[in-house]
């Protein structure tokens, strides 16, 4: 806590003495940061670890334990290295939060006892009296008691403009000192410091942020969850009181019906195919913090931009020089001028750097006399033969008589340059920063922050896959908006000041413009929500701190490499190489994942259907479940586990369409049904001809196995070549491990009636899951159009 109890017992014009400083630490109102937000790496491993999932596994296999069927422990592998990969993935995200820091300032020169003394940052407590001077970052909330600076809050706020900060002025943590000297004391300090809050939202914003596809995941495990242990404890009270098998088989049976219904590869498939996709994203100079950012931004309705280094180049550039109505001098007078001037004064700012960029030629004369450039005064001067001439800012520079000028270059403003003025001062030499006597125009040099090359190309990408753009800048909306029509942004003449706008105001808003200036960091983040609420799908991009909070709150974030540290390390995406051309790879690359592992899904699930229908089966019509553990393991091994993850290596640019969950279930229902019917029939007839429980078994398998070839086959239509390899390497994979390894899989010799059961349905397989194809859309289709109304 940190609120200034004793504020007006402070003495402003000295600093605390040692007596109050230790009274402060007391109390806790120190600089010093605390991170609650943040998971322990212990809390990690346990929440992974110890889940509804995994105890339900454990008990499973402490039961195949109990009764010696340790070859049905084929299922445990997946479920650890999924485990593991979760707990890692987990943990590497934790350490990259940690690293989110905007403070740099490590040390603060404080007056403590009547003598300045420099000390750490975090020691600073409240009301301490610090001392600011150019190049300092504000550690803490302050006011300035004396002396003045020009301070820069881009970093914080997006506003470019450098701020004059007077006494009784507040100066923001996190701002930095242009120029100028002053003394403050301390407001808020610690976790109550601005930008301590705005840290710790960016951490705590979004716990818990999963895609599309794992939330559906989590409901369809929800619901799983809830018939488990009840059907399971059925199918075994069946199989043992009623059915009189043993305690062994009615375990094993069970445990076959419950594995089955839990798609445990598919978290693993979800997991190395989204990993696998980063790895090329690397190679692309994309680094992604959250795997989960590949499958949203493929589904990104809208997109959120900031002007600078996502619409334009992070570096200034003169884009053209204007000869001043009234100076009589030629074009290439005033070049060499600009030129002498440039190349006499130091390379010590990004506009100078500029226009020594743009004046290549080597100058003609060398100035007697410079004067640097101040963001207090806002303007530069350098004296040739005794002549001065200032560039500055034309409000600065022309000061009186700007309005007499301000019709020549105010079209220029409007278009969204930065208009510098170059003019005679009329009173000889400038020896000091103080402009007594009037200033001629003699022209005026248009700066900007050039358009990326790539950006007229990269937004039509996004138009033409209907994805709205939205530009939101802390920068004047007038400009902003002029820069998104030159590159070439749907509407983009529909502009607004931010700072106009009432919260109520914000939905209708996002809705009628398309560009929004003098936008806060809050009202960035509530834009996003606004959009959420609006059922929209958001990325952000963002390189300040300014952008954290709604790059946490937005459903994707991408930040530059270029911009501030903690914007990389909040963000789930970050170009390496800051160019934002990169983007419609990387809407390729989610698509990608997304569209093959909705197949591999689908694939999964196939055997999820079987598992539920035919328990239900068995409990209806009391007979045993035919399968074991590791039948399930065979069986999904290759028909479901080694394709999917082969199919989700494959280029697949489909734009997404429907929703996850049930694009899934619609694909899956009908092999699903299909190996019931199939599995149902063999059952009957076993039981009708006498045949054995290991027949049944083996002629499931067999039976099964086939089905789910041909349900691979179906899903993975049109074939090519790399289709064709994985279903011959699957079918030839499981014949030899079946020949070679099949006792272990509990395969053993099957009777030719058994085997005549198989080829039959086989045969007529395709026939039943053609039908049974056709009734699923049908009803799919039915249920589709009665919850749309």
């Amino acid at each position: 806590m940190s609120v200034n109890t004793n504020a007006e017992q402070v003495n402003r014009s000295r600093g605390l003495t040692t007596a109050e400083v230790n009274e402060r630490i007391a109390r806790q109102q120190t600089n010093q940061i605390h991170d609650v937000n943040v998971k322990t790496t212990w809390q990690i491993i346990s929440s992974n670890t110890f889940t509804f999932f995994n105890l339900i596994f454990l008990v499973l296999a402490m039961l195949l334990v109990l009764v010696q069927s340790y070859k049905d422990l084929t299922f445990l592998p997946v479920i650890i290295l999924n485990t593991v990969i979760s707990i890692v993935q987990e943990i590497r995200s934790k350490r990259i939060l940690n690293k989110l820091t905007v403070l740099n300032a490590e040390e603060s020169l404080v007056e403590r006892d009547g003598q300045l003394t420099e000390i750490k940052t975090t020691d600073l407590v409240l009301d301490d009296v610090v001392v600011f001077e150019t190049g300092d970052q504000i550690p803490a909330d302050a006011e300035v008691i004396s002396g003045t600076l020009q301070v820069n809050e881009a970093l914080l706020t997006g506003e470019a403009d450098e701020i004059t900060k007077n006494v009784d002025d507040s100066l923001m943590s996190g701002s930095f000192v242009v120029t100028g000297k002053a003394m403050a004391r301390l407001t808020q300090v610690g976790d109550d410091s601005y930008i301590s809050k705005l840290t710790a939202k960016a951490k705590s914003v979004g716990h818990g942020e999963e895609s599309a596809m794992l939330k559906s995941l989590n409901r369809l495990i929800k619901i799983v969850g809830i018939i488990l242990i009840p059907l399971g404890l059925a199918l075994f009270a069946q199989s043992y009181f009623l059915n009189a098998n043993s305690l062994k088989t009615s375990i094993v049976t069970m445990e076959a019906a419950v594995i089955g219904m839990i798609p445990e590869g598919l978290y693993l498939l979800t997991t190395v195919a989204l990993a696998l996709s980063a790895t090329r994203l690397a190679k692309r100079q994309v680094l992604l913090h959250s795997l989960k950012s590949i499958e949203t931004l493929a589904r990104v309705s809208v997109l959120c931009v900031d002007k600078t280094g996502t619409i334009t180049e992070n570096e200034m550039a003169v884009a053209k020089v204007i000869k001043a109505q009234q100076n009589p001098q030629t074009e290439q007078e005033l070049t060499t001028l600009l030129t002498n001037f440039s190349h006499s004064m130091a390379s010590d700012n990004s506009t100078m750097q500029a226009l020594q960029t743009y004046f290549k030629q080597p100058a003609q004369a060398t100035a007697s006399q410079t004067l640097p450039f101040g963001s207090a005064w806002k303007f530069s001067s350098a004296t040739f033969n005794g002549v001065s001439y200032v560039l500055g800012a034309p409000e600065m520079v022309l000061r009186t008589t700007f309005k007499d000028y301000v019709d020549e270059f105010k079209q220029y403003t409007e278009q969204g340059y930065r208009v510098l003025v170059i003019g005679d001062y009329q009173a000889g030499e400038l020896t000091e920063a103080k402009l007594v006597a009037p200033v001629l125009p003699l022209g005026f040099v248009l700066i900007e922050n050039p358009i990326r090359k790539s950006a007229p190309a990269t937004f039509s990408y996004f138009a033409r896959q209907g994805v709205s753009v939205k530009v939101i800048s802390g920068d004047n909306p007038q400009t902003v908006a002029s820069v998104a029509q030159t590159a070439q942004i749907a509407d983009a003449d529909r502009y607004v000041d931010a700072s106009t706008l009432a919260p109520v105001d914000y939905s209708a808003a996002l809705q009628k413009y398309t560009v929004f200036g003098r936008v806060t960091p809050e009202q960035k983040q509530l834009f996003v929500t606004a959009l959420q609420q609006q059922g929209e799908t958001v990325a952000m991009t963002g390189d300040g701190v300014n952008d954290i909070l709604a790059m946490k709150q937005a459903d994707c974030s991408i930040a530059m490499a270029s911009g501030n540290d903690a914007t990389m390390h909040a963000a789930q995406m970050v170009l390496l190489d800051s160019d934002f051309s990169r983007m419609p790879k990387i809407v390729a690359e989610g698509r990608q994942v997304v569209n093959n592992i909705e197949r591999s899904a689908s694939l999964f699930l196939v055997k999820n259907i079987f598992s539920l229908t035919m328990a239900v089966l068995t409990l209806l019509f009391a007979f045993n479940y035919p399968l074991t553990p590791a039948h399930i393991t065979l069986i999904s091994l290759f028909t479901i586990g080694v394709p999917s993850f082969l199919l989700a290596l494959e280029p697949n640019e489909a734009p997404i369409s429907g929703n996850f969950l049930t694009n899934i279930l619609r694909r899956a229902t009908p092999g699903g049904l299909t190996d019931m019917i199939a599995v149902a029939a063999i059952v009957i007839c076993g039981s009708l001809f006498g045949l054995s429980t290991t027949d049944i078994g083996t002629a499931t398998v067999l039976i099964m196995s086939a089905i789910g070839f041909l349900v691979l086959y179906r899903m993975s239509r049109p074939l090519n070549q790399f289709r064709r390899h994985i279903m011959l390497g699957c079918i030839v994979g499981i014949i030899v491990t079946t020949l070679c390894f099949g006792n272990m899989f509990g395969i053993k010799t099957i009777s030719m009636v058994a085997l005549g059961f198989a080829v039959v349905l086989f045969l007529t397989a395709d026939s039943i899951l053609t039908h049974v194809t056709f009734w699923t859309n049908h009803w799919f289709k039915k249920l589709s159009l009665r919850f749309d109304k």
